[in-house]
């Protein structure tokens, strides 16, 4: 199965080696010049209708907005806060303040108000941008413990008329505003503020996920970014006025590294569905060219798709197993390099036109040249699954540190298992105690205001990951995941969380897994049930029940789970096999600080957390009563008292 593309325009070789002595902003001001009104630079979709720019509309707002800054009295080298969701505003905004020299720190909209203060106070933000009145009202609720904050800066006025009188807060129409103005009075004073800044300046700081301790804020600079979006430009399937759809959180790496670097690098076009919600219409509208998110999305894609598949008709059900068969036959040989016979290849390409065509243009997947996966382990049959069905999905691998995702699989060989090999002018290196090292010019300036972790994370031009891994005989890296989080049983077995949990997602059934056994003679695990998938599983079998706890507590939804582990310890080493596992009576949660922004979990936070279930699973017990906290949608936080029943597995 090969995945070929069409003829792609790509920018040549010496542009892409040239950009790397500019910012973000000088680059954009040259591809306005080049591209001009020729090509579109953003779309958004607002109230069911695309919404255009041009290169020269995306420079004029970059433009004002840094003028109205300059209007309201921002400096070089200050620090601007940007809680904003996935809408052009973000890109106008970083990047007019980056024109000036400023440095932008993107927050995770989704993150509570102490999350949110604790960021702005560590890097004394002078100005904040804020998407709307929810993120307003975070803000005000810590306003006096923000005195470095001179302004707050919000994007959507909807809910706003009663702030108006406050002059701490201004709109970005204002903002806007105050930028033509000192245009009129100073029309030269946006292009020698723009040429003032330097390609090693730093661009941003990206917060780590904090999953072992406090989050540290990484610097990266404009070359930083500019050498990994050639990286990318050079060996993706992309070119100019091709279709990037934003869809990550604007504090993540991803978008960062895409929506800056290579949409503005490239000449590609940025899209913005309309919510995060109607991605799949929009992703089939749009068409984009490639897709880079994080596992969890294609874990519940999986699940959405294999739920559907068995609620519909025999025939229907007949026809895709089939398929599936094929398909994955094929995706095995092509894996091992083995060649395939011509029966099967056609038998692939048959079915591929009757099933698995119409199935991923159903999901909006049908025109991706390229899917990529990365942020966190994803089950490799999660990767099979999806080629499977003529998805070029593969695997990554990268870091914040490292600049965004620097391993990738190679088209013609995708090994499930591996993350591939390093992109250009990047050296990968593995130490004796199984350390991933990487060498690259995409590698971070160093931890803010943090000197020690800086000087323990860059030796010797090298950035010590904390990732465990190897090269298989290929040449392939495989992750075996965080190097302090490698667990050794009792007899000394050593195991890595992650390679059981990703497996353990891949259920439909399974939303969340944390894998326990360090020092003990088994493995126990927290499970985290899919509450649609596993809701509609129980309504189908008149199974009545209310709240989560009370679906993941029924009898018949511990023996399906207690089946789908079991299915898994198949496929798992004999000391990997899991003994005993616990249905928790509640989502792990980020505003529970029980899992990162990024949706990792906090593994020793959770252990302080359900010690006592942990405990159980290495006693006698069969259950075990239960007190705790549930935060409710609306913010507030109740009590829950239960009992868990201990689901023996083996």
């Amino acid at each position: 199965m090969k995945f070929t593309n069409l003829k792609i325009d790509r920018i040549d070789e010496e542009t892409l080696e040239s950009q790397i002595q500019y910012t973000f902003p000088q680059i954009l001001s040259r591809q306005a010049e080049q591209l001009g009104s020729d090509r579109i630079a953003i779309r958004e979709k607002a109230y069911g209708m695309w919404q255009t720019f041009d290169w020269r509309e995306y420079l004029r707002y970059t433009k004002l907005v840094a003028l109205g800054l300059i209007s309201l009295g921002l400096k070089r080298g200050e620090n601007v806060g940007l809680i904003l969701d996935n809408h052009p505003e973000w890109l106008f905004a970083e990047l007019g303040a980056q024109s000036l020299g400023a440095v932008t720190i993107p927050f995770f909209t989704s993150a509570v108000a102490k999350e949110q203060l604790f960021g702005l106070n560590r890097v004394k933000a002078a100005y904040i941008f804020a998407q709307d009145q929810e993120q307003v009202d975070k803000v005000l609720s810590c306003r006096d413990e923000l005195s470095h904050v001179r302004r707050l800066i919000y994007i959507d006025p909807t809910g706003m008329r009663t702030y108006r009188d406050d002059p701490w807060l201004i709109s970005f129409a204002q903002l806007l505003e105050l930028g033509e103005e000192l245009d009129k009075e100073q029309p030269d004073l946006f292009v020698k503020e723009l040429w003032e800044g330097k390609a090693n300046d730093v661009a941003l700081m990206i917060m780590t996920s904090g999953t072992t301790g406090e989050p540290k804020l990484v610097m990266l600079s404009f070359e930083n970014f500019i050498e990994m979006a050639r990286k990318w430009l050079e060996t993706a399937p992309i070119g100019i006025g091709d279709n990037w759809i934003s869809i990550t959180p604007t504090a993540w790496i991803v978008d960062q590294m895409w929506g800056m670097g290579l949409t503005i690098c490239g000449g590609m076009a940025m899209n913005f569905p309309e919510t995060f919600e109607t991605a799949v219409e929009d992703f089939r509208e749009i068409g984009p060219t490639v897709i880079v998110t994080s596992s969890r999305f294609w874990e519940d894609l999986a699940s959405k798709i294999r739920v559907k598949i068995a609620d519909a008709g025999f025939i229907k059900r007949a026809l895709y197993d089939l398929s599936q068969k094929i398909g994955l036959h094929v995706v095995d040989l092509e894996s091992e390099k083995k060649p395939i016979p011509a029966k099967l290849r056609f038998f692939r390409w048959l079915t591929n036109r009757i099933v698995s065509q119409p199935l991923m243009d159903r999901v909006g997947c049908l025109g991706f040249r390229g899917a990529y996966t990365g942020g966190h382990p994803i089950s490799p049959d999660v990767i099979r699954f999806f080629r499977a069905n003529g998805l070029n999905l593969k695997q990554c691998y990268g870091l914040t540190e490292a600049g965004g995702i620097f391993q990738v699989q190679p088209d013609d060989e995708v090994k499930p298992e591996t993350v591939g090999t390093a992109l250009p002018r990047t050296e990968v290196k593995i130490t004796e105690d199984q350390e991933v090292l990487v060498s690259s010019k995409s590698n971070f300036v160093g931890y803010y205001e943090n000197p020690e972790a800086t000087a323990e994370a860059l030796k010797d031009g090298w950035f010590y990951t904390g990732d465990a891994g190897y090269f298989n005989d290929d040449g392939h890296l495989v992750i075996i995941g965080r190097k302090q989080d490698i667990m050794r049983t009792k007899e000394g077995e050593a195991f890595s969380p992650d390679f059981i949990e990703t497996r353990l997602k891949f259920s439909p059934y399974i939303k969340e897994s944390v894998i326990w056994g360090e020092g003990h003679e088994y493995l126990t695990a927290f499970v985290n049930i899919d509450f649609g998938n596993v809701g509609n599983w129980a309504e189908d079998r008149k199974i009545p029940y209310t709240t989560y706890t009370d679906l993941s507590q029924q009898p018949a939804v511990e023996e399906m789970i207690r089946g789908e582990v079991q299915e898994v310890n198949k496929q798992l080493p004999k000391p990997m096999q899991l003994v005993k596992i616990i249905l928790l009576y509640k989502l792990l949660d980020a505003d529970d600080e029980e899992l990162t922004r990024t949706g990792k979990v906090r593994r020793m936070f959770v252990f302080d957390q359900y010690k006592d279930l942990i405990d159980a699973m290495y006693s006698d017990k069969t259950e075990l009563p239960v007190t705790g906290q549930v935060r409710y949608r609306d913010g507030h936080v109740g009590t829950i008292e239960t009992t868990v029943r201990i689901l023996d597995v083996k």
